[in-house]
């Protein structure tokens, strides 16, 4: 008898892909521009996210949807307080989403009422760049303290994302970060690569990340009228 082996990395990966587009189509029939925000624990993706929906308030209506591998929805509370629509997805220890998770979120939030959709992957530098979530941007939040060489030991992260947004240059003077250093990885990996290098806390350079949120956002309306 010849026994049968089955991949199951590949198939649920496959799988994976036909749902994230599903969830793709979903998004442009709304007109939602979604943005898939990975990083390490810590770097400052909730706060980019608070900040940027305090800025474009009254301009660009902006949901969120919040992934811990705990109950709390402590971050999810955050971006409620700030005026956005927020829901919570507790991965129960699983360390990134998945198009299926989104999928099921996105159920639970009013689509039509959103312009643009920040998707909090899980924090963590490996598995999230395998899964497709039907995001229309994938964005890497790193963050001075973490170090300058990331890109060249997480290349599978770093390689083929949209936009890299560099958080916490107020620290440059403390840490021990080579920005050129750092750069050249991330391009070496991503030609042209977009890049905001910015500061939640101080403020510094945050202008340039929020005309982009906000020329985005009106491109996908124009496109969905």
């Amino acid at each position: 008898m010849t026994v049968k082996t089955i991949h199951v990395s590949q198939n649920a990966l496959s799988a994976n892909r036909e749902i994230a587009e599903q969830n793709r189509a979903k998004l442009d029939a709304a007109g939602v521009v979604a943005l898939n925000l990975m990083a390490s624990p810590g770097a400052g993706k909730t706060s980019l996210i608070e900040r940027t929906i305090e800025r474009l308030d009254g301009r660009v209506r902006i949901g969120m949807i919040n992934s811990d591998t705990s109950r709390a929805a402590i971050d999810a509370e955050r971006a409620e307080r700030a005026g956005a629509v927020a829901v919570h997805l507790d991965t129960v220890g699983r360390c990134h989403l998945d198009a299926g998770m989104v999928r099921d979120a996105m159920a639970c939030l009013p689509l039509r009422d959103i312009d643009l959709l920040f998707i909090e992957n899980i924090g963590n530098l490996v598995c999230p760049a395998s899964w497709r979530l039907g995001a229309h941007w994938n964005v890497l939040i790193a963050s001075t303290p973490e170090g300058d060489d990331k890109p060249y030991k997480y290349p599978k992260m770093y390689n083929g994302v949209d936009a890299l947004v560099i958080n916490k240059t107020d620290l440059l003077p403390y840490v021990s970060f080579d920005l050129d250093n750092f750069t050249r990885g991330v391009e070496g990996l991503n030609h042209g690569l977009t890049t905001f290098p910015l500061s939640c806390r101080s403020g510094e350079g945050l202008d340039q990340w929020f005309d982009w949120m906000a020329s985005i956002a009106d491109r996908k309306a124009a496109l969905a009228r």
